[in-house]
C-alpha cells in the first residue's frame, strides 16, 4: 500500500478514537473528522463510505490482528497442552494478547466505553466463539471440542468472554499499570481455578 494512504488512514484513525473520547460516536460527523485530520472530503471518501465503515473497518483490522496474535502463539500453547502444562497454557497466549490490547489500548478503551460501540462487546464474543470452536485455518484447529463440556458450551463462553471482557475493561478505565504478563497471571488465576479460589474461599 502506498505510504501516503497508509499515513492517512492512521491520521483519520487517530482523530476518529479522539472524537469518539471528547463526543461520542453518535455525535461525529464526517466534517469533524476532515477538519481535525486536515483532510478534504473526497479523500476520506475514497476510503470509506462513512463513519459507520470507518469503524466497521477499524473493529475488522483490529480482530484480525488478534486472530493473527493468536495463530502465531497457537503452536506454543499447543505444546504445553500436549506437555500436560495447564498452569501455563493459557499464560502463553494471554500475554500476547494483553500485549496487543495495551499497544492499542486508546482503541479499545474508545469502543468499549459508553461513547463508543455498544455492539463491540458482542462482537469480541462472536471472536472468542470463532476462536475457540470455528476455526478454517489448517494450522489452527479447533481448540475446545464441544462434546467434552460438562455444561451447554454457549453458557460457557458467555460466561468467559463476559468475564474476560470485564475485566479488561475495569483495566482500561481505571488505567492501572499492572503489565500485560501481571494481567495474563491475574486472568489465569480466576479462569483456571476459579473465583472462590482468587478470593481465598478454596485453597
Amino acid at each position: 500500500m502506498d505510504l501516503r494512504v497508509v499515513r492517512t488512514k492512521e491520521s483519520i484513525r487517530n482523530v476518529f478514537i479522539d472524537l469518539i473520547e471528547e463526543k461520542g460516536f453518535e455525535a461525529i460527523t464526517v466534517k469533524d473528522l476532515t477538519t481535525r485530520a486536515k483532510i478534504n472530503r473526497g479523500t476520506f471518501y475514497a476510503h470509506y463510505q462513512d463513519k459507520y465503515d470507518l469503524m466497521n473497518k477499524c473493529e475488522e483490522e483490529f480482530m484480525q490482528e488478534l486472530t493473527d496474535k493468536i495463530i502465531t502463539n497457537y503452536p506454543n500453547m499447543m505444546a504445553d497442552i500436549e506437555s500436560n502444562n495447564p498452569a501455563t497454557t493459557p499464560f502463553t497466549i494471554l500475554v500476547s494478547i494483553f500485549d496487543y490490547l495495551n499497544q492499542n489500548r486508546r482503541f479499545t478503551k474508545a469502543m468499549l466505553g459508553p461513547k463508543g460501540d455498544i455492539s463491540f462487546q458482542t462482537k469480541l464474543k462472536k471472536f472468542v466463539w470463532k476462536s475457540l470452536f470455528d476455526s478454517n485455518n489448517a494450522s489452527q484447529p479447533t481448540l475446545i471440542h464441544k462434546e467434552n463440556f460438562l455444561v451447554p458450551a454457549e453458557y460457557f463462553i458467555s460466561y468467559v468472554a463476559s468475564a474476560h471482557i470485564g475485566v479488561i475493561q475495569q483495566w482500561l478505565n481505571s488505567d492501572r499499570d499492572e503489565s500485560p504478563q501481571e494481567m495474563a497471571r491475574i486472568i489465569s488465576t480466576m479462569t483456571i481455578n476459579g473465583p472462590f479460589f482468587a478470593t481465598g474461599l478454596k485453597k
